[in-house]
């Protein structure tokens, strides 16, 4: 039996162990702790903002820098489509209304075009926007020159969602350093992973002092337990921060080796007429996270799902991109700006193994199987 192939595994070996071990025999084992410290310092200074609160995922991050944004119930908070749930769930925890915003057709990012339709056209109908939260496709960051002067014509604040962009750059700055503070993920399947975990970034002292306090159940500077807020078990643990501090160390070679991975796939369908490597261009601004194709079956004579069935037989993961959030059931009915441009990028995508743990012999066989598909044809 063959071993499955993932799409982007978690890439961990004797740094990372190392430092998880040193961490529990320094007896700090309970949520907080130096670790904790130290790689919220670390990734401020890689990033380049202020300040840095380690959370216990990118979700919780989202949704305690709305809260602390002053975002209520029935607020307007726009959004782009093409994404996952987690970001539109963490406006919906606030009690929200997400309106989506469709995407540009080369890098599936918001469209800075219709976000500022969008907020031409709520705002002459008297309706205020609270927040945008632009959200940065697999590793890709949005334009947020053109997102961030929209936002200041109209005065709203940004939060931008960088969950899969850590090391990726806009115009020579670090992503997850824009707005009034950015969010950052390190899932199992991120570029980097502490597990589960996530970090809001900032260079303002008051948000980064009132999230850290609704992270820690909203507790009183006192000896009691009192509350006057309603608080979150946020805080991400000592033992995952460890573990992310050793990862951060490695974060530039992990970025180089999904890089090779995509010059395979950019090398294999470059002949191909009718497919091209998505959101490839600019490589260099990208961090490479997940590397995704775009199939013009009218061109190709075959679908996506073809190629994705063929790779699962030989145990092979791939996946379409997002689909976008505005046909999602749970937010059907929801308003937006919508062109039609996510719904035909995840008709037409497919995400292929792009992970840094990927070894010669694993990238050999995708490609193989790739092949095979493709002669087949």
């Amino acid at each position: 039996m063959t071993e499955r192939i993932y799409m982007s595994s978690p890439d961990v070996g004797q740094l990372e162990e190392d430092a998880v071990v040193a961490a529990m025999r320094s007896g700090w084992i309970a949520p907080l702790g130096p670790d904790v410290d130290g790689f919220e310092r670390d990734l401020a200074d890689r990033i380049g903002v202020a300040h840095a609160v380690a959370l216990s995922s990118g979700t919780a991050a989202l949704h305690l820098g709305l809260l602390t944004l002053g975002i209520q119930p029935g607020d307007i908070v726009l959004t782009s489509t093409m994404t996952f749930a987690a970001t539109t769930n963490a406006i919906v925890y606030t009690g929200a209304e997400p309106y989506f915003i469709d995407a540009d057709p080369v890098t599936g990012n918001m469209d800075p075009a219709l976000l500022r339709e969008a907020l031409r056209t709520l705002h002459a109908a008297g309706e205020t926007v609270a927040a945008i939260v632009p959200v940065d496709l697999l590793g890709k960051t949005v334009d947020y020159t053109a997102i961030l002067n929209a936002a200041a014509e109209y005065d709203v604040p940004v939060l931008a969602d960088a969950a899969e962009s850590l090391g990726a750059s806009h115009r020579g700055r670090a992503a997850g350093s824009f707005g009034r503070a950015s969010i950052v993920s390190f899932n199992g399947n991120k570029i980097m992973t502490t597990s589960g975990g996530g970090m809001l970034l900032t260079d303002e002292p008051e948000i980064a002092q009132h999230v850290r306090y609704l992270a820690t159940q909203a507790r009183q500077p006192v000896v009691h337990y009192e509350h006057t807020d309603i608080g979150y078990n946020y805080r991400m643990s000592n033992l995952l921060a460890a573990l992310g501090r050793a990862q951060l160390t490695r974060l530039d070679s992990m970025i180089a080796r999904r890089r090779e991975v995509r010059e395979i796939y950019k090398e294999l369908f470059a002949p191909v007429s009718g497919v091209e490597v998505f959101g490839a261009t600019g490589d260099h601004d990208d961090n490479v996270w997940l590397t995704s194709i775009l199939v013009d079956s009218s061109v190709t004579g075959w679908h996506p799902q073809e190629l994705a069935a063929a790779l699962a037989q030989d145990d092979i993961e791939s996946r379409p991109l997002w689909k976008p959030m505005h046909l999602q059931p749970v937010f059907s009915g929801s308003r937006g700006v919508i062109n039609g441009v996510s719904e035909s990028l995840f008709e037409r995508g497919l995400t292929l193994p792009s992970g840094s743990a990927l070894s010669a012999d694993q990238r050999e066989r995708v490609r193989s199987a790739i092949v095979a598909f493709l002669d087949g044809r």
